[in-house]
């Protein structure tokens, strides 16, 4: 049995949930300890936990904890039925700054740089970063149901007597951000991002807005508005099975201050 130990931190990344053997359906979540280090946490399978045990970004939690072994040195295997949420969302008021002080001394110059290191060290894993423009948002039909294979993973779910009313709905697209970041030597990147805010928008816009009006109002907020209204990062993540790949797990998006540009890493 593995030994557990107890940890608090602070929750700052939440993915769409996806099929998974490990739970049902899981969640990528990444969390920033109160020692100030990144860490993944899994399986969360956020719809099945109990009312008390669902936390929002910015809280901070208590959990159980043991290190993990699919290859990453920030992942963490937790017990689900260990979360003690212990504080309220941090504020939004002046630009984040509450959540900037967690956010920013992580950060990292590029992700050109986070590829360096992690094909030298084999870590990072996970990071943050601003990029130095994002040139769109590209939205890309994808399969509109699940495989044979995942339904049944879900339909286990059957089996919880506490679980969620409705099964999990696919998001029939895949979000993918173009940008270049901050390194002498970067010829564009173009990375999915699986944010939950994403997936939830597109829910809650194609029902209200229909088939012919949510793209406008969902580029309107993660295309037009991440790129001219706010100061936007990404989290970033690489891929358990395919460890070279990153991806977009997350948005950081405090409102622009006169320091926004302003950015030293050494």
């Amino acid at each position: 049995m593995p030994e557990y130990s107890r940890k608090r931190v602070l929750i700052v990344v939440r993915t769409y949930p996806i099929p998974a053997k490990t739970g049902v359906e899981v969640s990528c979540t990444a969390a920033i300890t109160d020692a100030g280090q990144f860490v993944r946490l899994f399986p969360v399978p956020y719809r099945f936990l109990s009312t008390d045990k669902r936390f929002r970004k910015y809280q901070w939690i208590e959990v159980d904890t043991t290190p993990a072994k699919d290859g990453r040195v920030e992942s963490l295997k937790i017990r689900g039925d260990s979360i003690q949420i212990v504080s309220d969302e941090l504020s939004t008021h002046d630009h984040w700054k509450a959540r900037k002080d967690y956010v920013f001394p992580l950060r990292s110059p590029s992700l050109c740089y986070l590829k360096r290191q992690r094909n030298t060290h084999g870590h990072p894993t996970l990071g943050v970063f601003k990029p130095k423009s994002i040139k769109r948002l590209l939205i890309q039909a994808s399969d509109s149901t699940w495989t044979e294979s995942q339904l049944g993973i879900l339909r286990q779910g059957d089996l919880f007597q506490d679980g969620p009313q409705g099964e999990l709905e696919k998001v029939p697209f895949k979000f993918k951000y173009e940008f270049t970041c901050e390194d002498s030597e970067c010829a564009g990147h173009a990375l999915s991002c699986t944010d939950w805010e994403m997936g939830e928008s597109w829910r809650r816009w194609s029902e209200k807005y229909g088939e012919s009006e949510w793209e406008n109002k969902f580029r309107l907020r993660y295309e037009r508005e991440m790129i001219d209204k706010y100061d936007t990062h990404f989290y970033v993540g690489t891929v358990h099975q395919h460890p070279a790949e990153w991806i977009i797990v997350g948005l950081f998006y405090p409102t622009r201050s006169p320091q926004a540009g302003l950015f030293d890493c050494e």
